[in-house]
């Protein structure tokens, strides 16, 4: 263990003294951290047992452990917690300043009612979140974060009745960065609850995510009993929650807003003394046996 942790911090800070002045040291470090993660194709099965993933062609899958740690560890995010994985393109590293995901996550809520998808005025609703903002990052400020502004929309919300998906995007900044980030939201309704795609890319990624949806939407399906037709309302549970809700949910929920925040990083030389602290974080994790915690664990999105 302390042989790795070694090496890793001498991949990053022995070039810094190098003569050779060709040497990234930056990159050295991130091809070492990215030969660490270990990503899967084919079919995903859920330990929530809602649902089977067949990863699109072009993609693969990091599981629950490494989709928190790129989350919360790697990119600076609050929260990660509940997160089933991360799908992510093929050809692009983690690592990489031109990365990004669908975070995926399961949220049980319960059985969402679509009756209010026909009456919703978007741009209100926008407004009234962008207002909300200014509370909510006290709270982010206090945990050490970088408050956020909604920009607006990249994509107004939509919401297919036949396929029961709701689909929306915002543009969001963090801090004073001038690279913004953008959130595209995507909630597959089911009978107890919603599965939750949440696209974490910076904005001229939107084209690219667009082009996605479907075959990432195509590669889940509800098991047998999950699905949203199967909803039983003697014996189900509604959800608090309406298609409006969802949309209009809080700024700070565990899976609605990530940033990118590699991207900012990248730019001011990727901070490599937190780049490995993380690292640490992670070699630990990969190598010490789980603790056992003596306190319930809050798996809500």
């Amino acid at each position: 263990m302390k042989q790795l942790i070694t090496l890793m911090l001498s991949c990053v800070l022995l070039p810094a003294f190098a003569a050779d002045p060709e040497v990234d040291s930056t990159q050295v470090f991130l091809d070492s951290l990215e030969s660490t993660f270990h990503y899967q194709e084919g079919e995903i099965k859920f330990d929530n047992n809602v649902g089977i993933l067949k990863v699109p062609q072009g993609f693969r899958y990091l599981d629950a452990d490494q989709a928190r740690f790129v989350i919360h560890d790697l990119w600076g995010n609050p929260g990660g917690e509940g997160t089933m994985g991360m799908i992510v393109p093929s050809n692009i590293p983690i690592t990489s300043a031109e990365s990004w995901a669908f975070i995926v996550t399961y949220d049980e809520m319960g059985f969402v009612k679509d009756d209010d998808a026909d009456d919703i005025d978007y741009d209100d609703m926008l407004s009234d979140m962008q207002e909300e903002t200014t509370e909510e990052n006290k709270e982010r400020e206090q945990e050490g974060y970088d408050p956020i502004s909604i920009i607006g929309w990249a994509s107004k919300p939509f919401y297919d009745k036949d396929k029961k998906v709701l689909h929306w995007a915002k543009e969001i900044s963090f801090g004073n960065s001038d690279v913004h980030t953008l959130n595209y939201n995507v909630r597959v309704l089911g009978r107890k609850g919603v599965l939750v795609l949440n696209a974490v890319a910076s904005m001229d990624a939107l084209p690219t995510v667009k082009e996605n949806i479907d075959p990432v939407l195509s590669a889940f399906q509800y098991a047998d009993g999950y699905q949203y037709d199967d909803f039983d309302p003697g014996i189900d549970k509604v959800a608090a929650w309406t298609v409006g809700g969802l949309v209009a949910g809080k700024v700070l929920a565990k899976a609605g807003i990530f940033a990118l925040l590699l991207k900012n990083i990248k730019l001011i030389g990727l901070a490599i003394v937190g780049m490995v602290s993380a690292a640490i974080k992670w070699f630990r994790r990969k190598t010490e046996p789980p603790t056992v915690k003596e306190f319930p664990v809050d798996n809500q999105a």
